[in-house]
């Protein structure tokens, strides 16, 4: 019969019929890569873009201060929550998130790193980057969780360990 042929992984997860709302996540977060072991910067590169899909999966979801899921959030509840999902901790807050990453400069940013908002009193507003200078976030009490252009440049870029 000729060489043995293993199935890929995408063949052994079999398929799942797209809904809009998949179709809309796909085409905001892109396809994601599986990293070959022991490939530190890519596997948190997958980890990352992975906890991005679980947030633009949230898409909808209504704004609870407070909330960490997984039916309602806040801003850091929501990053929190994504990254929970892929096996990594984060602190409950925007800032506490903040001093937990690794600080990168903005032309760096990767699909899948955090966007922190700073103002007088630090930081003050978390989202999961989404590429095109957009984020997923929960903005605000009487908002859901979408995806979002970036509103200022008083904002910084952090990255989480894989």
């Amino acid at each position: 019969m000729g060489a043995h042929k293993r199935p890929s992984m995408l063949s052994k997860a079999g398929t799942v019929p797209l809904t809009v709302k998949s179709a809309l996540t796909l085409a905001a977060v892109g396809a994601t890569v599986l990293a070959p072991v022991g490939a530190t910067e890519a596997e948190a590169a997958t980890l990352s873009t992975n906890a991005l899909r679980i947030a633009a999966s949230k898409a909808g979801s209504p704004y609870q201060w407070g909330a960490t899921g997984p039916y309602r959030f806040d801003c850091s509840g929501l990053t929190q929550y994504s990254f929970k999902q892929v096996g990594k901790r984060l602190p409950r807050t925007a800032q506490d998130q903040f001093n937990h990453t690794r600080h990168i400069p903005g032309f760096t940013r990767e699909r899948g790193d955090l966007v922190f908002f700073h103002g007088r009193g630090g930081v003050y507003h978390v989202g999961i980057y989404a590429g095109n200078n957009q984020i997923w976030h929960a903005p605000k009490t009487g908002s859901v969780v979408r995806l979002e252009r970036i509103w200022t440049q008083s904002v910084s870029y952090g990255r989480v360990n894989g």
